[in-house]
């Protein structure tokens, strides 16, 4: 036969289209052209393949070969084309039975030798081949992450020997068992951070209903420490959201780590990392921060020494929970609903307020450093609160190692989050404008003081929103079924940046 087909799966962001790979062998100068948007690196796999099937004493056809990567208008990019070029040239000549290629889809690179490279990329083209009911071939390093899957049909093979004789029915080669990843204890936990009583009910709060929050206060007073202490109250991930997140992982430099994929992701990027680090970007589209931090916590310490135009793209994914990267030949989506924690000292020196008296920061300056960081940005983030420095007393008291631990907060957050999923479906931070006047409802007396409180700090309707979401968790981290007075009142304290423009 001189025509044959073999599947595999591209790469654009998240997704893997599939991709037909056509061979056609015919009479002539011996020569093998690919067409059908082939990068640098898929138009150098005719020399990987040529070396591989020689290595592995198979005949390289000496006639004239064209290999289509079908769809033609999308781009083909990498080494993970290879395997199934070198099978479909096979079967095209007759080495190997083409009828068993319909029935699978082949991802990998191979080595001159033969041997087979592992990809990247490659969960999220394995989900959707487990939608299409075909079984995947795929080099046996990559396995580990193909075992995160249930339900689906994959064989790992370490050479192209191994593959073609599994193909023909020769010698099949054999699923291996689903190996489940141990998950790793945390490390920290908050029991470790002495007093900051305040700044703890915040961050029990925020994790309760998924709200955005900002820390305020001196050098050194905990606020870093708090925050990576915060992933350990929120609950694990479900299957969905944990497979997610190693399909963004997969596609990025990073790789998955089996020992944390069903935890929520904690980034950290430095305040000198760009727009396209943050968000993604590139030539060929890959994921920032915000979506490594997908379904888990993006902390920005230093806030206001971010580059301003760097910040000001976190507003659209903050309220969408996505990016969308543009090009002139194509546009990527990826998925970004992050919670966002920051911190920032409260003016430059970082000791405005200090009882020492040691901040000579004018008005003028407090106010051009605070400036920083943009109104419609900061109308975004839930809360903010003020993280003051700790006595003496407090620090050397060793009562102050009883705290409560992580497990103790969580289970209550835990309870909290329940409460609502239940009554709505989904956190308190993600309600609807109908779902808040329905959710959210307050007595006369409470309306009267919101209705105070937005006039008097000039609050936006997205503010006032935002406190009613806050207040709603409170009440249920109280199991209070309506939001009371008290619930309200403490929302309100939560948003002290708050001023009239």
């Amino acid at each position: 036969m001189s025509l044959a087909i073999a599947y595999s799966r591209g790469k654009q962001g998240i997704s893997a289209p599939l991709v037909s790979i056509e061979v056609h062998i015919t009479n002539g100068l011996p020569g093998l052209s690919i067409v059908g948007l082939p990068e640098a690196a898929v138009r150098e796999s005719k020399d990987r393949v040529r070396s591989a099937l020689i290595n592995s004493h198979f005949e390289f056809p000496p006639r004239r070969i064209t290999i289509n990567l079908a769809p033609a208008d999308l781009p083909k990019e990498g080494g993970r084309f290879d395997l199934a070029i070198a099978l479909a040239i096979l079967a095209a000549s007759g080495q190997i039975d083409s009828g068993s290629l319909k029935r699978h889809e082949c991802i990998g690179e191979l080595s001159l030798s033969g041997e087979l490279r592992p990809v990247s990329g490659l969960l999220p083209a394995a989900l959707q081949v487990r939608d299409s009911g075909r079984c995947l071939i795929a080099p046996e390093s990559n396995l580990h992450e193909i075992q995160l899957i249930d339900n689906i049909e994959a064989v790992g093979a370490h050479h192209l020997l191994d593959v073609c004789a599994h193909l023909n029915g020769q010698q099949r080669i054999l699923a291996r068992p689903q190996e489940k990843s141990v998950t790793i204890a945390d490390k920290t936990d908050f029991s470790e951070v002495q007093g900051q009583q305040q700044a703890k009910r915040a961050l029990e709060i925020a994790a309760t209903g998924n709200h955005n929050l900002l820390m305020i206060g001196p050098p050194g007073t905990g606020k870093s420490m708090l925050a990576e202490r915060f992933p350990t109250l929120l609950p694990p991930l479900s299957e969905q959201q944990a497979l997610e997140n190693a399909a963004i992982a997969s596609i990025s430099s990073n790789g998955i780590d089996l020992s944390r994929w069903r935890k929520p992701a904690y980034r950290s990027p430095h305040h000198t990392a760009s727009a396209a680090a943050l968000v993604g970007g590139g030539s060929n589209p890959m994921p920032g921060e915000i979506s490594l931090a997908h379904h888990g916590v993006l902390f920005l310490d230093e806030l206001p020494e971010f580059d301003r135009k760097v910040l000001e793209v976190l507003r659209e994914p903050l309220e969408t929970g996505k990016i969308t990267i543009s090009r002139a030949t194509r546009q990527t989506d990826f998925p970004a609903r992050f919670q966002l924690i920051a911190a920032m000292n409260p003016c430059p020196c970082g000791h405005l307020g200090d009882p020492s008296g040691r901040c000579h920061c004018t008005s003028e300056q407090v106010l051009r450093y605070r400036s920083k960081i943009s109104g419609p940005l900061l109308d975004r983030i839930d809360m903010h609160i003020e993280v003051p420095r700790i006595s003496y007393e407090t620090l050397s008291n060793r009562q102050a190692i009883h705290a409560e631990s992580s497990k103790k907060i969580a289970r209550r957050v835990q309870i909290g989050r329940e409460i609502a999923t239940k009554r709505q479906g989904t956190s308190n931070a993600e309600l609807t404008p109908s779902q808040i006047k329905q959710f959210c409802q307050l007595n006369t007396e409470s309306d009267q003081i919101l209705k105070t409180a937005t006039e008097k700090l000039g609050l936006s309707p997205r503010a006032y929103h935002r406190i009613l979401k806050v207040a709603r968790t409170i009440a249920d981290l109280a199991q209070h079924h309506d939001i009371s007075l008290t619930d309200l009142s403490e929302a309100i304290g939560y948003r002290r940046l708050d001023r009239k423009s």
